[in-house]
């Protein structure tokens, strides 16, 4: 076996030639949301341990769209090139595509389309921003390219909608709202969105170095109690009144230091819960092989 810093330094020619002679991916899932979605396992203080577990090591059966809009070989962290602002980390992507791979009777690579960048609110995902041109745009490449179609859109965000009362009331219309807008610029009435239900049991504060406005929107907790105004985000991702959505609960998952960011095994098993949900959903049976 090669030295793991041996292993590192091939990836890229291996993905190439991987990548050269793949088939047709059938099934693209995109990776929405913010800082949970884009993988923050094993970063404390901004830096990353490069701990990889087995369910998520890189497979020739897993491609990721880069940021250049090319296909590659998957490999942690799944984000480095997308939310590259921040350290990322060990995300639920490879774990849930390891786990939708094993329950697979087909020899055909799954291909991940990274879009999700920390700290943003659903606000920021409306129609017409950048973060909405960017995902709409890198789902329809990776669909035309691979000669196949979104599968599924992961969703994984909340947590800075914690801040505000209002913001946390208004989170279910915005929801329903993003989702109707992505189902219809992506030509996909029935598109399946599944999403964990924010991990959190306290808001989110905004940091020293935030705007003061902000700061004193948060201000408003103190006239509502913490749980409380999770509770509403969480309520509201629970309830999306649409269908083809999916929801998993991330409450009570290892949480790092930080108690806002999931571990990198909280993100091994989030991943395979997400695939238990699709897989369930398409009536498949998965057969888990890895440890967390």
């Amino acid at each position: 076996m090669l030295p793991r810093v041996d292993l590192l330094l091939l990836l890229p020619l291996l993905s190439a030639a991987v990548v050269a002679g793949h088939n047709p991916i059938k099934l693209v899932f995109v990776l929405a949301g913010q800082s949970n979605m884009a993988g923050r396992g094993g970063v404390s203080d901004g830096h990353w341990d490069h701990v990889v577990p087995p369910a998520c090591r890189p497979s020739p059966s897993i491609l990721r769209l880069n940021a250049s809009l090319m296909w590659q070989m998957a490999h942690e962290p799944l984000h480095a090139d997308i939310d590259f602002k921040k350290t990322c980390g060990v995300g639920p992507g490879m774990p849930f595509a390891h786990s939708v791979v094993a329950a697979s009777t087909e020899a055909v690579p799954l291909g991940l389309v990274p879009c999700a960048v920390g700290g943003t609110s659903i606000r920021e995902w409306a129609r017409g921003t950048s973060l909405y041109k960017n995902l709409v745009h890198r789902a329809r490449v990776a669909a035309a390219s691979a000669g196949g179609r979104v599968a599924a859109i992961l969703w994984y965000q909340g947590e800075s909608d914690t801040v505000s009362e209002k913001d946390a009331e208004a989170y279910s219309h915005r929801m329903e709202t993003l989702i109707s807008h992505l189902r219809a610029d992506l030509r996909d009435p029935n598109l399946l969105v599944i999403q964990p239900a924010c991990s959190l049991s306290h808001c989110v504060w905004p940091s020293t170095r935030e705007s003061f406005s902000r700061v004193l929107l948060a201000l408003e907790l103190l006239l509502l109690p913490e749980k409380e105004i999770t509770q509403i985000v969480r309520g509201a991702q629970k309830g999306i009144k649409l269908h083809n959505i999916l929801c998993v609960d991330a409450k009570g998952l290892a949480l790092e230091a930080d108690n806002l960011h999931l571990t990198t095994g909280a993100q091994v098993e989030l991943g395979k819960m997400l695939a238990i949900a699709y897989l369930n959903h398409t009536r498949r049976t998965p057969h888990f092989q890895f440890d967390l």
